[in-house]
């Protein structure tokens, strides 16, 4: 139980009504879990406003109400508070309720379209292997020190941030590590948190479904950078055109990281293969078991963070040549017989694909065979669908279009939807099969000695959404299962 008036420090507050003086035991913004003695915060979100269950919280036993507009009728026994934004003050009161956690650790949130996942992995894994308790919060999991806790979302609401964070503080973790989405930013999910540094890995279109413009995307993330406070440095490659974007009105002390011309961290990549990245990093021979051109972009920015964050040099390369890769992300299987090269990864953009499909074209060393299986998801950004099958189209051998969460929608019209982008000279190396099991089995029989499958779009999840239930599903496992 809390302070209402410690709650409320730093608020920018418009207007109040009631008692300023009492104790709040928790914070929500969700009507049907408030408790009594609760502070029920009415957000406007995507899929409803908040303020139309105000008089649900209040019967549920709230005492304070946060909203941007007053309800006509006023309970006498409730506190109402009236703020400008309702989503920015959630993020503040939560983090004054659970007493600042992201200022007893050190913080640092990683934003971009790609790269996110396998860069706050890598950071999670660098610092364990350096002897700290690290916390991770990721689209694949999250963690405080080696307890896995379950990952909902990219970027959790911010009551269920602060307490996991508070978690982490609790634990010991000196370090934590966030992917931080466009969406997190937008919907002021980060707001009240004091991030130490923030990483920009590249932009590409997603989630036009959400921000409608590819502008809108843009200056959400641009959001992170243009909020960090002038202790915070703020690291972003500049090998994608905006790069020097996102920054350009940073208070931040700002790093820039490139593969291309000479930057505050550079590396070059020496050799690519199948058994990992030789590479020149920051003027030292380094190797890593990680594959592909863009890994070697994400052990740049985790080597950059290390540096910043004051690990020695020798260490920080030691311990990061012994990092593994994010589960599903360029996870691949060999089998044995046939040397047929399995790959599951979690591409599901149009540039993600044509990098690891690049990747793939690299790591031939004849006239094998790329067969690939893609999909698209239901309820998103529609307009990567053809995009996607005319990327698979360009750099494999033989295309099969499947299902990959449909959520509400047909999975059928998702389909029809990306053959629109398939060229007329690929039409005959393009199958369609809806079934993603079924899917996933053919590329398996096409496979011939040496081919290389890819399944993409899925890559950690072990599920299947369709029509608002998760099935289990794992790419991997049917691989594995057909394969070996």
């Amino acid at each position: 139980m809390k302070s209402l008036e410690n709650i409320l420090t730093d608020l920018s507050i418009s207007e109040t009504i009631g008692d300023l003086t009492q104790s709040v035991q928790q914070i929500e913004f969700d009507s049907r879990k408030v408790e009594v003695g609760g502070c029920f915060v009415a957000v406007n979100g995507v899929h409803t406003d908040g303020h139309r269950y105000i008089d649900s919280a209040i019967a549920a036993g709230a005492k304070v109400i946060i909203c941007e507009t007053l309800p006509t009728e006023i309970t006498p026994s409730v506190t109402y508070i009236r703020v400008a934004d309702s989503a920015e003050a959630l993020g503040q009161i939560a983090a004054n309720f659970y007493e600042h956690p992201s200022q007893d650790i050190q913080l640092v949130g990683i934003t971009g379209t790609n790269g996110k996942t396998t860069t706050a992995t890598l950071l999670h894994q660098l610092f364990t292997k350096m002897g700290y308790k690290v916390g991770l919060l990721s689209t694949v999991e999250n963690r405080i020190g080696q307890k896995v806790l379950p990952s909902s979302f990219t970027t959790p609401d911010a009551v269920s941030l602060n307490a996991l964070l508070a978690d982490m503080k609790d634990a010991g973790c000196e370090y934590v590590f966030m992917e931080v989405s466009s969406h997190a930013i937008d919907q002021r999910r980060i707001a009240g948190l004091h991030f130490r540094g923030a990483v920009f890995t590249n932009i590409t279109h997603d989630h036009l479904d959400y921000h409608k413009t590819f502008k809108a995307y843009i200056n959400a993330k641009k959001r992170f950078f243009d909020d960090l406070d002038k202790t915070a440095f703020a690291l972003t490659n500049v090998d994608d055109r905006r790069g020097n974007v996102m920054v350009q009105n940073t208070k931040a002390k700002i790093y820039r990281y490139s593969l291309q011309t000479i930057t505050d961290f550079r590396a070059k990549v020496v050799e690519n293969s199948l058994t990992g990245l030789q590479l020149e990093l920051d003027g030292e021979d380094f190797f890593s078991r990680l594959i592909g051109e863009f890994n070697a972009y994400n052990l740049l920015a985790v080597y950059a963070v290390g540096r910043l964050l004051d690990a020695e040099k020798i260490e920080l390369l030691t311990a990061l040549s012994e990092l593994k890769s994010a589960e599903g992300r360029f996870d691949y299987i060999v089998e044995p017989k046939r040397k047929i090269i399995a790959i599951v990864d979690y591409a599901h953009t149009p540039d993600a694909l044509e990098k690891v499909l690049k990747t793939i074209e690299a790591l031939k060393k004849g006239k094998e065979q790329v067969i690939t299986v893609v999909g698209a998801g239901g309820d998103r950004d529609k307009t990567k669908r053809p995009l996607m099958a005319a990327k698979a189209c360009e750099y494999s051998s033989q295309v099969i279009l499947t299902s990959d969460n449909p959520r509400s929608e047909d999975p059928d019209v998702i389909i029809q939807e990306m053959e629109v982008g398939v060229p007329v000279y690929a039409k005959q190396k393009v199958l369609s099969i809806t079934n993603r099991l079924q899917a996933i089995k053919t590329a398996c029989r096409l496979a011939q000695e040496g081919d290389i499958i890819l399944v993409a779009g899925k890559g950690h999840e072990k599920y299947q959404e369709i029509k608002g239930v998760k099935h289990p599903f794992d790419d991997k496992k049917v691989l594995l299962e057909q394969l070996t």
